[in-house]
């Protein structure tokens, strides 16, 4: 049903993209916090377990013992499929037993991916070479991965839905796009970005200081 990808650019910033057959898969799989990594929590998704996977790493501890604290004991855990990364790029998985159709999941230099019911395993492998061998911002750099992976063959259906999300200094996310019914999620996803990347850092300083900021010549804009 989905596959994802989490991944650092060394700065700072930690972001995830991912895109699914289900409807709206951005607003219950991905899990970010700036100044301590981000989490993945998909299959048959329990968002809780993204929180908690960010609040031991909050509190200190590593990728892999966050994912075994937050598996251990769990119940129903043999449905989720769960991915997390910290700041300096350090990574673990998790797929249950229950986890849909062909699966897999690889980790890279500052990047995870994971996904479920793919066309085949080489379509994560995929996610993580084309984040890899692409270059440009961290945003760019999720959608390369995640267009890598849906031509690889994607998902063994047609994929309907998709995000992208960011997060650096402040306690926002500062990118945080999505498509959440469409015939070409991923597509329209990257028209968004394009529209949006030139804007993103403006968007910040308003948040901060609206003084400092430009005008976008929108009605009662000033």
């Amino acid at each position: 049903m989905t596959f994802s990808i989490l991944a650092v650019d060394g700065d700072g910033a930690v972001g995830m993209a991912v895109t699914s057959s289900s409807p709206a898969v951005a607003a219950r799989c991905v899990h970010l916090r700036a100044g301590v990594g981000g989490a993945a929590s998909q299959n048959v998704t329990d968002p809780r377990l993204g929180t908690e996977l960010l609040d031991a790493l909050e509190a200190g501890a590593s990728a892999r013992d966050a994912l075994d604290g937050v598996v251990r004991g769990r119940e129903l855990i043999e449905y989720r499929q769960l991915t997390v990364l910290t700041l300096n790029g350090a990574a673990a998985t998790f797929s249950g037993a229950r986890t849909l159709g062909v699966h897999h999941a690889q980790a890279g230099s500052g990047v995870v991916a994971a996904g479920n019911m793919l066309a085949g395993t080489g379509v994560v492998d995929a996610v993580v070479e084309g984040f890899e061998r692409s270059a440009g911002e961290l945003e760019e750099r999720l959608l390369a991965g995640l267009a890598a992976g849906l031509a690889a063959g994607g998902e063994a259906g047609p994929v309907h839905s998709a995000g992208l999300a960011v997060v650096r200094t402040v306690p926002w996310r500062e990118t945080d796009l999505r498509v959440d019914w469409s015939d070409d999620p991923v597509g329209e996803l990257g028209g968004l970005l394009e529209l949006w990347l030139p804007q993103r850092d403006d968007y910040v300083t308003r948040g901060l200081d609206p003084t400092a900021a430009p005008s976008y010549g929108v009605p009662g804009d000033e």
